[in-house]
């Protein structure tokens, strides 16, 4: 029987089947024995397929290299992640958000925070802490759309994935971005206070010249469980503290206690946010003792 090959984008996995955006048609593919070479298709990833002429369905050949790798969402290709916060109805939890953003450093995706519902109260200053530390940070409104134009200039050409705790306005900030993606949005339970589960699967949007994935909502991060970071790795991933490292009196300094460490004399001369070390020596608490077979990064 005779075959078609073409290269693609798989933009939905759902009960085990990968929808391939492919010369200008989407494939409907099953994937073909990834399982004994320990990799599997995943949204956004860059793949070969095989059309037949028949009406039988296409398959995933080949996974093109990527370039990073989310294991929670499961999600490839990204150029970058979104963390959105809500500036009130929750309030903003800095350590979720810099576990987050350190994740993504860590996979070379660049992080983007946005604070939404502004309109409830102002987080122009906890945005400019994060600029501090070399990280874009938005402030938006669905009530005016300030900041709407800035985001979408982000997305433009990119993959990009949106992500955050339930109840911080992710759906609704793309819904407004985006209207005819209609995302599905849940309310915020007054008793609980926190938003109900409401994306179910990831998923690929194609918005103008770029894509954006909308994925499940979560109420805590889980490093040494879903995407290990070495001890010895996390200093990187605060972009903040690298022109201050080199002069710290010890090698080996863990940035948290120590004598002569310049990144804390930069958090005391309020050069590095305190909130942001208060978040990396959490972080480290967590990470310092993952032994060597733990890692499950890909």
């Amino acid at each position: 029987m005779e075959k078609l090959t073409l290269t693609g984008l798989i933009v939905k996995a759902i009960s085990g089947f990968y929808y391939v955006e492919a010369a200008d048609t989407l494939y409907e593919c099953k994937a073909r024995n990834f399982r004994r070479k320990g990799i599997s298709p995943s949204v956004g990833d860059r793949v070969e397929i095989s059309v037949p002429s028949d009406d039988s369905y296409a398959s995933v050949e080949k996974i093109i290299d990527r370039k990073n790798y989310l294991i929670r969402p499961p999600l490839a290709n990204l150029d970058r992640l979104f963390i959105i916060s809500s500036s009130a109805e929750p309030s903003p939890n800095t350590l979720i958000i810099d576990k987050i953003a350190a994740v993504a450093v860590n996979k070379g995706i660049e992080p983007v925070v946005v604070f939404t519902k502004n309109d409830l109260s102002d987080c122009s200053r906890l945005a400019e802490d994060y600029r501090k530390a070399g990280i874009k940070a938005l402030t938006y409104s669905i009530k005016d759309n300030k900041g709407a134009d800035e985001i979408l200039s982000l997305i433009k050409g990119n993959i990009s994935a949106f992500t955050g705790n339930t109840g911080v306005g992710k759906s609704s900030l793309l819904n407004s971005l985006f209207p005819a993606l209609s995302i599905q949005t849940g309310e915020i339970s007054k008793k609980l206070g926190r938003g109900r589960h409401t994306t179910r699967h990831s998923e690929l949007y194609k918005v103008g010249d770029g894509y954006v994935a909308d994925t499940p909502g979560f109420s805590t991060v889980d490093i040494e469980r879903y995407e290990v970071i070495r001890k010895n790795e996390l200093e990187n991933c605060f972009p903040e503290f690298e022109q201050y490292i080199p002069n710290c009196r010890f090698t080996g300094c863990s940035h948290t206690c120590e004598k002569g460490c310049a990144v804390i004399e930069a958090v005391s001369s309020g050069l590095i946010p305190v909130s942001r070390h208060s978040s990396y020596k959490a972080i480290y608490e967590e990470v310092k003792n993952i032994p060597d077979w733990a890692d499950r990064k890909r």
